[in-house]
């Protein structure tokens, strides 16, 4: 999608958990929802959700800046990358690489701008991988970085196969997720926790990253 129309539908802003990133965010969800249907000329299947920084995305970075022994010479995976703000963060803490999960072509452009934005080199944009095999996408002895991805109960179905597949593959796994009711943490342990200044200014939400064992 143009990189123009992004930028004039955004603006960067720097993450209350992450100052270090800046990336675009939409002021106005709707009003950028309305004008993506009217730049394609019919109704979006979804919310532009790359236009603002999830809680669980923002854990997440937080969490590979304040250790970049994380990521330092790994290949990365950011499954659902949205703005690309853990991308980044995975870059600025020395990743080796990153690949950026994206589905929404929006997000995939915004991405890209948001690694210019901050200076960083090194990321892939890809499409939806939760159908490719997972040794083409998820190299072992990597990390996948997974910020607010279990949202729903259709895409957490979808999204846990893959994520157990990469983790016996050698990756590691870490998730970023707000409290959401469909995230099994029976199955996870928590690694760090963070209260997230709400984007739209209502209160914290208690975030925490956690670890597929």
């Amino acid at each position: 999608m143009p990189a123009p129309f992004v930028r004039a539908h955004t603006r960067p802003q720097r993450p209350s958990l992450v100052p270090e990133v800046e990336v675009l965010v939409a002021d106005d969800v709707v009003a950028l929802w309305e004008a993506i249907e009217d730049e394609r000329g019919g109704p979006a299947e979804e919310p532009p959700f790359w236009a603002a920084a999830w809680p669980g995305g923002q854990a997440l970075a937080r969490y590979v800046l304040d250790r970049p022994g994380t990521v330092a010479g790994r290949p990365v995976l950011d499954l659902g990358s949205g703005s690309g703000l853990v991308a980044v963060a995975a870059l600025l803490a020395g990743a080796a690489a990153v690949t950026a999960s994206e589905t929404d072509p929006f997000g995939c452009t915004a991405i890209g701008l948001n690694a210019q934005l901050n200076r960083v080199t090194g990321v892939t944009v890809v499409g939806d991988v939760l159908g490719d095999p997972v040794d083409a996408v998820a190299p072992a002895e990597g990390v996948v970085l997974a910020g607010d991805v279990c949202y729903d109960r259709v895409m957490t179905a979808r999204v846990l196969p893959f994520l157990d597949a990469a983790r016996r593959r050698g990756c590691e796994i870490l998730l970023g997720d707000p409290g959401r009711p469909y995230l099994p943490t029976d199955r996870l342990e928590p690694v760090a926790s963070y209260d997230v200044p709400d984007a739209a200014g209502g209160p914290s939400r208690r975030t925490t990253v956690w670890r597929l064992p």
